[in-house]
């Protein structure tokens, strides 16, 4: 049993939720991640005051901390967010912030959305799926056997 719902993962949970309900698009309004925390309901009270305040600062990657460091959700434009996803920009001083709630620290029934999140845009190893880091040893078979200076020198020696 969770006893406390944390504000953030309470922001996270109403982001994923619209996400996940609505995959046709890629972002939402303050006002919609808003009303869809007050009917989430996670906490069985009304929705607490910092909820706004995290939808707006705390919890944006791209945005200067002010105090917390989460990147749960990324400015797309004002007053527009969505998912943190693996790869984002984030503000400098949010590069090791939390992005993705614990799964035991949300009540049971929410934690689907986590295992959901992982799915869509982690890969089976857990890693970010980053497009870049997927051409890593694409074209190796060029050099095979070859020294890197070596393979340098002889492309260089054709510029002229």
């Amino acid at each position: 049993m969770v006893s406390e719902v944390k504000v953030a993962d309470e922001v996270w949970l109403a982001a994923a939720s619209l996400h996940r309900r609505h995959p046709d698009r890629t972002d939402f309004g303050i006002d919609e991640i808003m009303a869809e925390a007050t009917s989430a309901d996670l906490t069985g009270k009304p929705l607490r005051p910092g909820v706004k305040v995290h939808v707006y600062q705390h919890c944006v990657a791209n945005k200067p901390p002010n105090p917390g460091r989460y990147r749960m959700l990324v400015e797309t434009a004002p007053r527009r967010r969505r998912l943190f996803r693996p790869g984002d920009p984030c503000h400098r001083e949010r590069s090791n912030g939390k992005d993705v709630p614990v799964r035991d620290s949300v009540p049971v029934q929410h934690r689907d959305l986590i295992d959901w999140y992982h799915r869509e845009y982690l890969d089976s190893n857990g890693q970010a799926d980053d497009p870049v880091l997927a051409l890593r040893g694409l074209g190796k078979e060029i050099w095979a056997g070859e020294a890197a200076d070596a393979y340098v020198r002889r492309q260089r020696a054709d510029w002229q």
